[in-house]
């Protein structure tokens, strides 16, 4: 198994290089292509040099929801205009600004309008039936984030809040297209595991995240290799694969194919 090339800064926990994992065929993911991160928020100057001038960062697909960003505010990436930015949002009700009053607490707390809300359940497993709601609510944004990584000059970081559910649907998507087997797919989505106490201590620290995680068990954040690949199953058994469903959302062969070089080396 490659281990996770991870990219260690101040300022985040999680955010690491998936360069160098194998393909089926016997070729590689390429570096400096596609990072994925938990939350920007906490970047330093140095932090940000180092993304731009020796990472080659030049593009962040923003995953987090309205809510999120109204509490937490641009990115610094963002407010310094490093890299360009582009928000992707995958929650079902979040294709419209918000109110001050609806910005009060986050899509998951117990207070959320949203988290009331009774949620389809699309499997039998927990984290999978929201990875499959991401796909079945918002494949706009699915597809928007994935036509990012596609075209971007340098490398491109993917992220929400932890760096895992959100930005692992993603990735997982991403990787699948560009031919990564599914074990190691399932490896880097595990891979968080390896800092998940200290994804969660930080987040517990910012504005958006604190009430919501803190009655919430530490296991329950954990990533499990069941839920990424009943993801990959799913995808595999009803649409042909991932690059199957990109396909089904609209997606010419071209456009597939695009994705797939971009993150080979």
């Amino acid at each position: 198994m490659t281990p996770p090339h991870w990219i260690d800064l101040d300022g985040v926990v999680n955010m690491r290089d998936v360069g160098g994992l194998p393909t089926t065929d016997g070729d590689t993911i390429a570096t400096g292509r596609l990072l994925r991160s938990d939350n920007l928020q906490d970047l330093t100057e140095a932090d940000m040099r180092h993304l731009v001038d020796v990472v080659g960062l030049t593009d962040v697909v923003d995953l987090r929801s309205n809510v999120e960003v109204h509490i937490e505010g641009p990115a610094p990436l963002q407010v310094r205009g490093l890299a360009n930015h582009h928000r992707h949002s995958l929650l079902r009700d979040d294709d419209h600004d918000i109110s001050a009053e609806e910005a009060l607490v986050v899509p998951w707390s117990k207070k959320s309008r949203h988290a009331q809300q009774p949620q389809p359940r699309r499997d039998d497993d927990h984290w999978a039936s929201h990875y499959l709601g991401y796909l079945a609510d918002r494949p706009d944004s699915v597809l928007g984030a994935l036509e990012v990584v596609a075209r971007a000059e340098g490398a491109t970081v993917v992220h929400c809040a932890a760096g895992k559910d959100r930005t692992g649907t993603v990735v997982g998507l991403a990787l699948s297209v560009a031919g990564v087997a599914d074990e190691d797919v399932v490896a880097d989505y595990v891979a968080t595991g390896e800092r998940i106490e200290r994804v969660v201590e930080r987040l517990r620290a910012r504005p958006a995240y604190g009430e919501a995680l803190e009655d919430q068990p530490m296991e329950h954040h954990r990533p499990r290799p069941e839920t990424m690949a009943r993801i990959l199953t799913v995808l595999a058994e009803r649409h042909g694969g991932a690059a199957g469903w990109l396909q089904q959302q609209g997606w010419s062969d071209e456009q597939v194919e695009q994705l797939r070089k971009r993150l080979r080396a």
